[in-house]
């Protein structure tokens, strides 16, 4: 069934691309495409052009209708991508692509994210989306299928996020924004910049907080990016970056059984009390980023970064239950492009080279009810990787252009063991991954209104620290360095089309993936990894979007069946061949409607409906399928020299209870974390 239904989205998908090839050869208008993303090959380009599935939202603070507090809140229209709010700032959002990182419990796996050109994922390929300030974002691009495979360590895709360059102006430009909403949630924004075309600079500071939809779930905190932009000359630019993100408070109020998800989504978990869980976050990173162009054909990129991150965290367990964690990271980076022709067609390669690394001091306690107590581990971690890669982009005929692209990448882990009693031997030791993940692409370029492509491409996803972090039992004590990293081969047809004022964008893809990393068992609390043989992932992704004039519609439909193709062993379970991978949803549809009333006024209403998601490898539970509206509405203002925008939302609008995410694999049987019910949120926002 599942190749049939494959077979038949390919037929439909060239009958589409032969319709609008018709139809745009027929229709002479040329389309607005105004969208930018560097992501593809490295330089900026039309999204359309890119030669694979992407896709760039625009951050504009003065016509969003909604609070940018959290990533979920901007990621919905797009197809592919799912990103889940868990209502629990103690653990971050869940951010998976085409079903990799769906395995995550805490962080994100499996998905590369960039902020400025700067990595947010560390070397290991855990990343956290929370220190992503989106009062300063000015566009999200997020890349997903081969091509992505590039960027090194991830196997899903790549989210990068740029934010806004400073005003050139002389007159210091100052923003000013205030929200509240239910559960305590408060917010308030200040920004301020200015300068010249030669040196601006760019201030943003913002405070979050709120009580919490469930008990035992308040959170606090507070963020400042900070941009210098510099052109000392006009082939010369320097970015300075500066970001830091203190949360002192984020309470766990940790996940729910079936019956307690029905009988009261609100209630926190009785142990969450009982060991006080909670997470404090302070994090520090600066970075700059030169682009020289050394002569109209060579561009030369380099960037270098570092910071630290400091973790508190205490769990809902007694033995090493509260976890202490001192990070340092940083890396460097550099590539080159160079423009040419070849029988007076372009040609564009780019040659660089990335390393990378992180050393942490972490230390575990035994937690007496929320108070540390004495130690039960010390050791020093550290995680490094050494990239090489090269890209290519031909076009070879006037409507044909290819692709090829090579990353070598080399990751070290080491463990240099501090906590070595007459019961615990000395567990030091270290691992090397090594991986070569070549690329190639094809893009018809049929018209201005027409692309076809296909790409197909391998790439790795190496086990995290923490997921390396524990043996099997009987096996010894200490990291288990015998978990391998997971390798996918992936690919994907698409086409991108334009009609007047439709926009319509589809994609078959599919991955094969070996060694997939999966939990063999829970022990004292602590989840012991494997390496499942086989999993496969295939679906379609199609975005639509078309501006009525008044009224504008937008769709995004992901078909994801991602399944485990061989059977293997978990704990005393088996997992069965052809179980669905947990926190996949089959079926995912966003749909939207926005209508502008009368002057600088908005209303849209949004919806957004998932099938049922499974819990756990062994599917014997799943969260139900959902669908769930809501309505915003906004209206700009001016005043003088200010613009106002003023707001208002009603999220989950018919008060519908469902689990806005869930913790795959809970040990416990706590798999569900509730979505808030029926929400306010006002807000405004000045500039001047």
């Amino acid at each position: 069934m599942i190749q049939r239904t494959t077979s038949v989205s390919l037929a439909s998908l060239l009958v589409c691309a032969g319709a609008f090839s018709t139809a745009a050869q027929a229709q002479q208008t040329e389309p607005t495409l105004g969208e930018v993303v560097v992501s593809g090959n490295r330089s900026e380009q039309r999204r359309f052009d890119v030669p694979g599935a992407i896709d760039a939202v625009e951050v504009d603070q003065m016509r969003l209708g909604s609070p940018l507090v959290n990533l979920s809140e901007l990621m919905s229209a797009v197809p592919g991508v799912q990103v889940r709010n868990r209502e629990n700032y103690a653990q971050d959002l869940q951010l998976s692509v085409r079903g990799f990182g769906t395995r995550s419990t805490f962080g994100v796996r499996g998905v590369r994210i960039l902020i400025d050109g700067i990595p947010a994922t560390m070397p290991d390929g855990q990343g956290q989306v929370s220190s992503i300030s989106l009062t300063s974002a000015k566009r999200i691009e997020l890349l997903r299928g081969p091509l992505a495979q590039l960027y090194g360590n991830a196997a899903g895709g790549v989210l990068q996020v740029f934010t806004k360059d400073p005003p050139v102006s002389s007159t210091p430009q100052f923003g000013v924004a205030a929200g509240v909403g239910s559960d305590g949630q408060r917010q308030l924004d200040l920004s301020v910049g200015g300068g010249s075309e030669t040196l601006g600079a760019l201030l943003d500071v913002s405070r979050f907080r709120t009580d919490g939809y469930r008990d035992h779930s308040a959170a606090e905190r507070t963020q400042l990016n900070a941009k210098v932009v510099a052109r000392p000359s006009s082939a010369t630019t320097i970015t300075g970056v500066l970001n830091t993100f203190d949360q002192p408070l984020s309470q766990d109020p940790l996940g729910l059984n079936r019956a307690d998800f029905r009988n009261n989504p609100r209630q926190a978990f009785g142990g969450a009390y009982a060991f006080d869980t909670r997470k404090t976050i302070e994090q520090k990173q600066a970075g700059v980023v030169v682009e020289h162009d050394v002569s109209a054909s060579d561009r030369i990129n380099a960037r270098v970064y570092g910071g630290t991150r400091q973790v508190f965290q205490t769990l809902a367990l007694q033995a090493n239950g509260v976890v202490d964690l001192d990070r340092s990271f940083g890396g460097v980076g550099l590539n080159w492009t160079h423009k040419t022709r070849v029988n007076d067609l372009p040609l564009q390669w780019t040659i660089g080279v990335e390393a990378d690394q992180l050393k942490e001091t972490r230390k575990g306690f035994v937690n007496n009810s929320g108070t540390p107590g004495a130690l039960a581990r010390n050791e020093d971690d550290t995680a490094k990787n050494l990239d090489y890669f090269g890209q290519v982009d031909w076009t070879f005929a006037p409507q044909w252009q290819a692709t090829a692209g090579l990353r070598v990448s080399r990751v070290r882990f080491s463990v240099d063991d501090n906590f070595i009693t007459a019961t615990n031997p000395n567990d030091s030791g270290g691992v090397t991954y090594r991986n070569t993940s070549p690329v190639l692409g094809l893009v018809w370029h049929a018209n201005d209104n027409l692309n076809v492509y296909g790409n197909l491409g391998t790439g790795f996803e190496t086990p995290t620290l923490a997921e390396s972090a524990y043996r099997p039992a009987n096996t010894g004590s200490g990291p288990n360095f015998l978990l391998k990293a997971s390798k996918s081969t992936q690919a994907e047809l698409g086409i991108k089309a334009r009609q007047g004022r439709h926009s319509l964008d589809l994609a078959l893809f599919q991955s094969r993936s070996r060694d997939e990393i999966v939990p063999q068992s829970t022990l004292g609390g602590r989840t012991v990894f494997q390496n499942a043989d086989r999993v496969g992932r295939r679906g379609i992704e199609a975005g639509w979007k078309a501006d009525w004039q008044p009224v504008s519609t937008r769709l995004a439909y992901t078909l994801l069946d991602a399944r485990f193709k061989s059977s293997y062993q978990s704990g005393a379970n088996t997992v069965a061949a052809g179980n669905q991978l947990p926190g996949a949803p089959r079926h995912s549809l966003y749909a939207e409607t926005e209508a502008r009333i009368g002057e600088g006024a908005t209303v849209g209403l949004e919806m957004r409906a998932e099938s049922k998601i499974q819990v756990n490898d062994t599917n014997t539970d799943a969260a139900p399928g959902y669908a769930a509206f809501n309505l915003r509405a906004g209206k700009e203002l001016r005043a003088g020299p200010a613009r106002v925008f003023l707001f208002a939302r009603i999220d989950n609008l018919f008060d519908r209870q469902y689990a806005g995410s869930v913790i795959v694999n809970d040990g416990n049987g706590r798999f569900f974390e509730p979505a808030p019910g029926r929400r306010l949120f006002v807000g405004a926002r000045t500039q001047f």
